[in-house]
């Protein structure tokens, strides 16, 4: 029995996918099939990395090992062949419309690469940065779904579609833009394995329980990343050509208390101008703006976008008015001024809400107060019926769409809850609010929120001072030092790099090699503070010592000098993709 007609025996209206697998490894291939009927799986060479569908199961073969996987998320070929992600442990987080979620906690990679002997030296060397990525890929933060039902799309739109949705293949009811691994999908399937197909969403999960008026409710908050200008903070600024934008998520809140379903949805994104920030070893890279024809175009694409699938958008610019970030938000505000159809809010949020007066969110709200009512909820009762639809949504941004967004979001979203119920019960979607926070900005800058304790408490408090202190070296550190990786793992995961045998190698280039010249200059600076210390401290007790502790120190700065001046070439860039 395949997995749709299994699925249709036990439930009409939904597709389930194969939730526990057997892998068998031999030496020539890898076999993956279901766990209750064993001749529902395929195999996959281990030469070339062709699939076949499992015909039956030959007694006189013996694997030279057997686990169990919980699903394949998808293929990729890189020089010497094929290789296929599997997930190898994961964890209950939820259950959505009654349906259980599931966390990623592990993967890895299968190689069918034995054709790995017939590539060039230089392939080879492409090759094992190549496995590099593949490692970084399996590290990947923040990866949902579900063996029963879809959960990249949000509730108004699903209980919008045509009836008998539910019952096709998983990886056709779900939003493609939400789908993190698309397109390492199409081979499972051509060659349609359709029980196997798992797609992964990537962003956050939340789930809180609380009583209102002593029956139970339950409240939800889902974050979906969109994969069109995926990458890390640093290396995935504004927008690209086409309109979208780095940092895009969807947010959405479910709440279900008493048969009744509330959605209330919300998005971010990086402002929609072409701009950059390279990263060059200071603290703060100066913002640039990329002068092209099409500026105008771009913006209007993008909103043009949010309109087709939300109904109606006001834009809500939380950046500084001073500074670089000012001559950002003022490009971005002359943009919209040709958009007559999106209303654009500038709000200040350093300026009016500095200095824990996080009150004075109130003044954004009552600026957009009657265009939020206006846009309201999505509403479905206990019989399925749908009672009210959002009709617009809010589009916030900061720099980064962290850490200003999170908090502003959050706000907006407990306004959102108090209009559905009247009051909010006896918990509050604030913590719920504070882990998506810190998820959101795991995958995208590589360390926790900032500003957690405004989502908390609504004010700041030294202990968390202290902690924003401490992620923001480690953004500081990550963002020089490590994220060219992992923006060109993301860029091969994603499709935006397709390896190819033909043509130049990728890493053929002049210049500085970082992760030859970092530990280097590393090396001299620590070098230089030490020998200038030395002599220092022998200066105090020798007068003859303080020439020495001078040039020391001043061979010091110039070396300091130096490496600050070819900062962009020391850091941790992309080798595979350009910036748009």
């Amino acid at each position: 029995m395949d997995a749709e007609n299994r699925s249709n025996s036990a439930s009409a209206s939904h597709f389930k996918l194969w939730s526990e697998l057997e892998l068998r490894e031999f030496a020539d291939k890898f076999v993956i099939k279901d766990v209750e009927s064993p001749d529902q799986g395929f195999s996959v060479s281990r030469l070339d990395g062709s699939i076949d569908k499992l015909q039956g199961i030959d007694p006189s073969e013996s694997p030279s090992k057997v686990s169990t996987i919980y699903g394949v998320a998808g293929t990729i070929r890189l020089l010497s062949g094929m290789h296929v992600l599997v997930i190898t442990s994961k964890k209950e987080v939820g259950t959505y419309l009654g349906f259980p979620v599931f966390m990623v906690t592990s993967m890895k990679f299968l190689s069918c690469n034995e054709s790995s002997r017939f590539l060039t030296s230089q392939e080879k060397s492409d090759e094992d940065y190549f496995l590099t990525l593949l490692k970084v890929v399996e590290a990947t933060r923040g990866l949902y779904y579900s063996y029963e039902t879809d959960i990249t799309l949000n509730l108004q739109r699903r209980f919008k579609l045509a009836r008998g949705w539910m019952s096709k293949p998983i990886w056709k009811q779900g939003d493609p833009r939400f789908v993190w691994n698309w397109n390492v999908i199409e081979e499972l399937i051509e060659n349609k394995l359709d029980g196997f197909i798992i797609p992964l969403l990537q962003g956050s999960f939340q789930t809180g329980e609380m009583k209102l008026k002593n029956s139970p409710a339950v409240i939800k908050l889902i974050s979906r990343r969109c994969t069109r200008r995926l990458g890390t903070r640093m290396w995935r600024r504004g927008a690209n050509l086409e309109g979208d934008t780095a940092n895009f998520i969807e947010t959405e809140q479910v709440l279900e208390y008493e048969g009744y379903k509330f959605s209330f949805l919300q998005v971010r994104g990086s402002i929609p101008l072409l701009w950059e920030q390279i990263v060059d070893l200071s603290y703060k890279p100066r913002l640039n703006i990329i002068s092209h024809e099409q500026t105008s175009k771009v913006v209007e694409r993008h909103f043009n976008d949010l309109l087709l699938r939300y109904g109606g958008c006001v834009a809500v610019d939380l950046t500084d008015k001073q500074g670089d970030e000012g001559l950002l938000s003022a490009a971005y505000a002359e943009q919209m001024q040709m958009l007559p159809n999106v209303r654009y809010v500038s709000f200040d949020f350093h300026q009016t809400c500095g200095n824990g007066r996080f009150d004075n969110m109130q003044l954004l709200y009552d600026e957009i107060s009657e265009d939020f009512e206006k846009q309201g909820y999505f509403l479905l009762d206990s019989e399925g019926k749908i009672l009210t639809e959002q009709g617009g949504v809010i589009r916030s941004n900061c720099i980064d769409c962290l850490d200003r967004t999170n908090v502003t979001q959050s706000y907006l979203a407990q306004k959102s809850l108090t209009f559905q119920l009247q009051r909010v019960g006896s918990l509050s979607s604030t913590e719920l609010w504070v882990d998506q926070g810190d998820e959101i900005s795991l995958e995208y800058s590589g360390t926790h929120a900032l500003k957690r304790d405004l989502v908390r408490y609504g004010k700041q408090t030294m202990a968390g001072i202290i902690k924003d202190g401490m992620s923001a070296i480690s953004r500081y550190y990550l963002n020089n030092f490590q994220d060219g990786v992992r923006q060109d793992a993301i860029d091969l995961i994603i499709g935006r790099y397709t390896v190819s045998r033909n043509g130049r190698s990728p890493f053929q280039h002049k210049g500085f090699d970082t992760l030859s010249y970092l530990p280097v200059a590393s090396a001299l600076v620590i070098g230089g503070l030490t020998a200038t210390s030395i002599t220092l401290n022998q200066a105090g007790r020798n007068a003859q010592h303080i020439l020495s502790s001078i040039i020391c120190a001043g061979l010091t700065a110039g070396l300091v000098s130096i490496i600050k001046s070819n900062g962009r070439q020391i850091c941790s860039k992309p080798r595979l993709c350009g910036l748009l």
